[in-house]
C-alpha cells in the first residue's frame, strides 16, 4: 500500500520528541506505530487523565484524538507551504477505563487541499472500544 504521509523518513523517536512540553507530553502520551496510513498513540490512564470517580476523562480521550489526528495531518501537509489547525472534534465515550493504557487508532475519511477529516477510535488494553471522536482539521497556507 503507498504511504499517505509527505515526510516517509519521520521515527516514532523524532514524533515523540515534537511533543517537548506540550499537554501530550503532561499526560503521557505516546507515539507508537505509523502504518502506511494511519497513525497510533497510547496514553496511561492514571492520575493526570481520570476524572473524580476514577474512570479515564472524557476530555483526557479528547485530547487523545486531536493529538494524533493532528500530527497525522501534520505527516501529510508540506511544512514548508502549509500548516494545519483543528477546526472541529466530537467524541462518543462508549466505555469507562480505571487502569492501564488507552490506544488511539487515527485513519483519514478524508484528505482534501483545504481540509483532513480523522476517523480516530481509542481501545483500551484489552481492544475493546472505548472511544469512537471525527477530527476536521483545516489545512492553510502558512504565511
Amino acid at each position: 500500500m503507498k504511504t499517505i504521509w509527505h515526510n516517509t523518513k519521520i521515527s516514532l523517536d523524532q514524533l515523540n520528541e515534537m511533543g517537548g512540553t506540550t499537554m501530550a507530553t503532561c499526560l503521557g502520551m505516546e507515539f507508537t506505530e505509523i502504518g502506511p496510513d494511519y497513525l497510533k498513540m497510547m496514553m496511561p490512564v492514571d492520575h493526570r487523565t481520570v476524572q473524580p470517580y476514577g474512570l479515564l476523562h472524557g476530555g483526557a480521550s479528547a485530547a487523545l484524538a486531536e493529538t494524533v489526528g493532528s500530527m497525522a495531518s501534520g505527516l501529510i501537509i508540506d511544512p514548508e507551504k502549509q500548516i494545519c489547525v483543528g477546526m472541529e472534534i466530537n467524541a462518543n465515550h462508549l466505555r469507562g477505563v480505571r487502569s492501564g493504557y488507552v490506544h488511539a487508532c487515527a485513519r483519514p475519511l478524508h484528505i482534501g487541499s483545504n481540509s483532513h477529516v480523522w476517523d480516530i477510535r481509542i481501545t483500551d488494553d484489552q481492544h475493546k472500544l472505548v472511544c469512537v471522536s471525527r477530527l476536521t482539521v483545516a489545512i492553510l497556507a502558512k504565511r
